[in-house]
């Protein structure tokens, strides 16, 4: 088992550089939300892991047995892609990165993304965890965080969320949705064992906020 990274900022890293806080937990669980309101908050760039998924047409996309990309498979999406595109814009401070449909398990279209001198970096996803020995061995790691909440109401805003995207059809989101709902303590205690800790989103919002800027020299 990978060791916790501890308290926001613990990480080492060279002196100047941005990092990145890794955002993973059970679909429906608020990452996005969370991910979005410290951006707002704080003007952090917002890496959606999710838009690194696998096409449709892509042979080497996991099937579930509802005849869906099994998007809850490691195998779905391109880490190392992901991983090239967090380096860019921590070092380079900009990036162009996929946008991808879930509905249509197909990307359409590309966006920058850019990093001020003094920005964390927000990179959130189910398999964010799965990134935690990369980033810290490239010294880019600030936190990793599991957001977790209660899986009743984690399976409900899901759903929610799901169909108001039109993601997939109802029947098929229901069943997915069961599903998941059995799968999330192992998906918790895998994110655990890659080393990411256990947070509810409100209290990580508290935390996150109160991280000291990076300081970057001008001109990096």
């Amino acid at each position: 088992m990978a060791p916790a990274p501890g308290p926001a900022g613990s990480e080492s890293a060279a002196p100047g550089r941005r990092r990145v806080i890794l955002l993973t937990g059970p679909s429906g669980a608020g990452k996005s939300r969370l991910a979005e309101r410290l951006s707002a908050a704080h003007g952090w760039p917002v890496v959606r892991l999710d838009d690194f998924y696998r096409e449709d047409h892509d042979p080497h996309l996991p099937r579930s047995p509802l005849g869906i990309p099994d998007w809850d498979h490691v195998d779905s999406w391109h880490a190392d892609a992901a991983v090239d595109a967090l380096r860019r814009l921590v070092d380079e401070g900009r990036v162009e990165v996929p946008v991808y449909d879930i509905g249509t398990s197909a990307v359409t279209g590309r966006h920058v993304l850019t990093a001020g001198p003094h920005d964390y970096v927000l990179a959130e996803g189910l398999f964010a965890g799965r990134l935690i020995d990369q980033l810290r061995d490239q010294g880019l790691l600030a936190d990793a965080l599991c957001v977790r909440q209660n899986r009743y109401l984690t399976a409900l805003r899901r759903f929610a969320r799901d169909l108001s995207e039109r993601r997939k059809p109802p029947h098929i989101l229901v069943r997915r949705g069961m599903a998941l709902l059995r799968d999330e303590p192992r998906v918790i205690a895998e994110a655990q064992a890659h080393g990411a800790r256990c947070i509810h989103p409100r209290q990580a919002e508290s935390e996150l906020s109160g991280l000291p800027a990076t300081s970057l020299a001008t001109g990096a």
